[in-house]
């Protein structure tokens, strides 16, 4: 729900949870299912060409093949042959797991320009209606912004309302790295924003990245801005479900086992993508050693142990957020479980000072902003709790970058 900064009506809640009933009843998990990629998707098409494709004669790995195998096929390659990889197939390239990081940037800044030049096009098309050429125009210059030579874009999808994730800093010499996983109402136009930056993907990321170095600046760190799912379009059922969750889980899980290095890998999850972690958490690798949700409708389950995971689970809200009027409780699939900052569900809960509404959490110069970059690089001991005994502090010592305290 990341674009939501006042509340919306409780009882616009209250009805859907309400309807839940009836939907149950009248429904299975079906009607909500994901829709497969369609063929002629760009992404597909590139996927598809791979799979027929053959480098000097021999065939091309299956690109579902694990990252560890894949990246053993790269690593196999000249860098000629890298490069002919990645300009024959830029989204395939760009978006498969164990391609190297470097490799991934390059693919994706080909297809990016191969999208701008498409938009291009639909802007002068005189099919589309004025709204679709303005629509074009839109992506055409966020294709343009994106394609910089500045810019480290790690996956990249153009097709629907569109998918991305961007990288800042040294992903491949990284001590520890964070992912910022965010809400409804993400996609390749708000990934970033002009106004209200810290509430747009890009922004979270690129806040928390300063905030990073700030908080130990001898520690090397890099953080994802990951928008690679699907999430859901405003308040409505797919929101209030984990249809999208789940999915984006798989994805998120794909991620992590795909980064280069062992390093520690932070989770950052605002509002549904709180959900999205909650649902990932039980499959995540070891090398995930904290999970902290900020602005959290739930993360589909009662407690944090039924979580499932090693890694240490970290909740915050700013007392001015909407989300806490969100009823906390699920049924029949609508609603997301418990609330993560009741002492009942096992957190450890952190303050959000300064972060004013649901959208203010990785604003500069907020303690909720200052606490994550501390789980960052890793310096437990110096967050700041919700209360004043320091209970989310409990069992932590150490202020070690270099792996769990």
């Amino acid at each position: 729900m990341t674009s939501f900064d006042t509340s919306p009506s409780l009882g616009v809640w209250r009805a859907l949870l309400a309807l839940a009933v009836v939907f149950v009843m009248l429904t299975t998990t079906g009607w909500t299912a994901l829709r497969n990629h369609r063929s002629d998707a760009p992404l597909q098409r590139s996927l598809s060409a791979w799979e027929r494709g053959r480098l000097d004669g021999h065939r091309l790995p299956d690109p579902d093949t694990a990252p560890g195998r894949l990246a053993a096929f790269f690593a196999s390659l000249t860098d000629g042959q890298r490069v002919q990889l990645a300009r024959r197939y830029p989204l395939a390239v760009g978006n498969m797991n164990g391609a190297p990081v470097g490799l991934r940037y390059r693919a994706n800044r080909i297809a990016l320009d191969q999208a701008r030049k498409v938009e291009r096009e639909r802007m002068r098309d005189s099919r589309l209606s004025p709204a679709g050429q303005h629509e074009a125009g839109r992506r055409m210059h966020r294709f343009a912004s994106l394609m910089r030579a500045d810019r480290h874009i790690l996956a990249f999808d153009p097709d629907g309302a569109g998918r991305a994730a961007e990288v800042f800093g040294d992903l491949d010499r990284a001590e520890r790295v964070s992912v910022v996983v965010p809400g409804v109402d993400t996609d390749l136009l708000t990934f970033q924003r002009t106004n209200r930056r810290y509430a747009a993907p890009v922004g979270m990321a690129k806040s928390l990245y300063a905030a990073e170095r700030a908080a130990s600046a001898s520690t090397r760190t890099a953080v994802i801005a990951w928008a690679d799912y699907t999430a859901p379009a405003g308040l409505g059922m797919e929101s209030a479900t984990a249809m999208r969750a789940e999915d984006g889980a798989v994805r998120l899980n794909a991620l992590v086992r795909a980064l280069p290095g062992k390093a520690p890998v932070s989770l950052f999850c605002h509002s549904y993508g709180s959900v999205v972690c909650g649902v990932a958490a039980h499959g995540l690798p070891g090398r995930v050693s904290d999970i902290a949700v900020a602005g959290s409708p739930g993360m589909r389950v009662t407690n944090a142990a039924q979580l499932r995971t090693s890694a240490r689970v970290w909740a915050m809200r700013d007392a001015d957020d909407w989300i806490q009027d969100v009823p906390y409780m699920e049924f029949g699939g609508f609603g997301h479980g418990a609330d993560p900052v009741s002492a009942a569900f096992g957190a450890r809960v952190l303050s959000a000072r300064g972060a004013r509404g649901h959208a203010g959490y990785f604003v500069p110069g907020t303690g909720s902003l200052a606490n994550f970059a501390e789980i960052g690089v890793g310096a437990y001991r110096a967050v700041d709790c919700a209360d004043d005994a320091g209970m989310c502090r409990v069992g932590l010592s150490g202020t070690s970058a270099a792996g769990r305290a």
